[in-house]
């Protein structure tokens, strides 16, 4: 591995169930538990997981078609179940629907040809998440001192 491989973010407790995650660049979002007192902006972790993979994908496809022409619409939606089984807490049935519309034209025309091979590429080998999830990559936890 090397250096420009690394990457990370920061996780603090801001309050209870409330957390700030921030990168080596200095951004920053915040996030935490899903609560029964009212609406929340903050987006709970399986949310992220979603947003994560959506955001991933969407890119990638964005990159390929947008240096043809413009989208008139661009959309990404991630849904899955979150199940409670055997295997612990997961989240099962993950799907991701694109919405993406152009313009007439003739750049729009070949944006319009590229996207199913762009959203392929990004799922099959492109998007760090989505693969990521897809192999099933070991997590290693410690505890800093034990």
């Amino acid at each position: 591995m090397s250096e420009d491989s690394k990457r990370s973010v920061v996780v603090e407790r801001t309050a209870t169930g409330h957390f700030l995650a921030t990168n080596a660049r200095g951004g920053t979002l915040h996030f935490g538990t899903a609560s029964d007192e009212g609406p929340t902006t903050e987006f709970t972790p399986v949310e992220l997981l979603l947003a994560a993979i959506g955001g991933c994908t969407a890119v990638d496809v964005d990159v390929a078609t947008a240096r043809h022409a413009e989208p008139a619409a661009f959309s990404v939606s991630v849904t899955g179940d979150k199940i409670s089984d055997e295997l612990g807490n997961r989240m099962t049935n993950l799907v991701v629907t694109f919405d993406v519309a152009f313009p007439d034209g003739e750049g729009a025309d070949r944006a319009r040809a590229i996207l199913p091979r762009a959203v392929k590429a990004s799922h099959d080998r492109l998007c760090t998440v989505s693969r990521t999830v897809e192999t099933g990559t070991p997590v290693t936890v410690t505890i800093k001192g034990a």
